[in-house]
């Protein structure tokens, strides 16, 4: 994987932050691309929703545009640490591409590919951390967490347990949410390291936007940008142009633009391809956050 991301050059970098919010077109996403100017948003008129992102995922793919998609989501849950992503239960799926497929049929029902009757499930939310009902199963501290995250934890960084649905750092609704638009992509897209970096055409990779603001210089504590001032004078950092200005300036709008800018600088580092602890198990289950060592 890494001798193959130092032979191919992508064009195009784009990077979606994220919501598991139940409804149509919620307000975290936002999707920015960059070339070789400045990141810009790309906006729809009435806001994002998942199926939308769908869609033009899939627009990408049909194109086979060489570009790099960062999806500020986790695509799977903890598994190395107990063998199991739902330990106890005889259902619990073997892989990631089985986890998205059960994630999209139990929550075949819920409107807006959200996924609350996952989370509702008897037996599932045993696992999950919800508002005033943490499940038994759910484990002490934090939380589980993934190969890659306990990595986050070691490099001063603060990642959520995927089965956590509390809070403003809550990550699970995304997760859940993300795993259903994954598995409807049908492989029409490789995801990254769950199918090997391709010759050609898209990739998906998962992204963490804290990583891409402290490569940019913003300081742990004030990862949020929220003018376009700081947005350009981070972007500057990360060697990239200054941003096609926009409307409104919120978290998710500058995270994507930061972190499009950030890919174009470190995609074509092979040794973020081939990260130290991937082993096949990992990249089967768990997955990986690109740019994690």
């Amino acid at each position: 994987m890494g001798r193959a991301a130092l032979t191919r050059r992508f064009t195009r970098f784009a990077a979606i932050d994220w919501s598991g919010q139940a409804v149509a077109h919620p307000k975290g996403l936002a999707v920015a691309a960059v070339g070789d100017a400045g990141p810009e948003l790309i906006e729809r008129e009435g806001g994002w929703s998942r199926a939308a992102v769908l869609d033009w995922l899939v627009g990408l793919a049909a194109a086979r545009a060489d570009i790099v998609i960062g999806l500020d989501l986790s695509p799977a849950l903890p598994f190395v640490d107990l063998d199991r992503y739902f330990p106890g239960w005889d259902a619990s799926p073997p892989d990631a591409r089985a986890l998205w497929a059960m994630v999209d049929t139990m929550a075949a029902d819920d409107p807006f590919l959200a996924a609350s009757s996952v989370v509702a499930d008897a037996e599932l939310s045993r696992h999950f951390r919800r508002q005033r009902a943490c499940g038994d199963l759910f484990g002490a501290g934090r939380g589980r967490l993934r190969v890659c995250e306990e990595r986050q934890l070691l490099a001063g960084l603060s990642p959520t347990s995927c089965f956590n649905l509390v809070g403003a750092a809550q990550v699970g609704k995304s997760s859940l949410t993300g795993m259903r638009v994954l598995h409807r992509l049908r492989g029409a897209i490789p995801v990254w390291p769950f199918d090997p970096l391709p010759d050609a055409g898209p990739v998906i990779v998962e992204i963490y936007t804290t990583i891409a603001a402290r490569a940019a210089g913003v300081r742990k504590g004030l990862s949020k940008l929220r003018d376009a001032a700081s947005l350009d004078a981070a972007l500057a950092v990360l060697g990239s142009a200054a941003h096609v200005p926009i409307a409104r300036y919120d978290d998710h709008a500058t995270d994507a633009l930061l972190s499009a800018a950030w890919l174009r600088q470190v995609a074509g580092d092979g040794a973020l391809w081939a990260p130290v602890g991937l082993t096949p198990q990992v990249a089967r289950t768990e997955g990986w956050t690109f740019g994690v060592r």
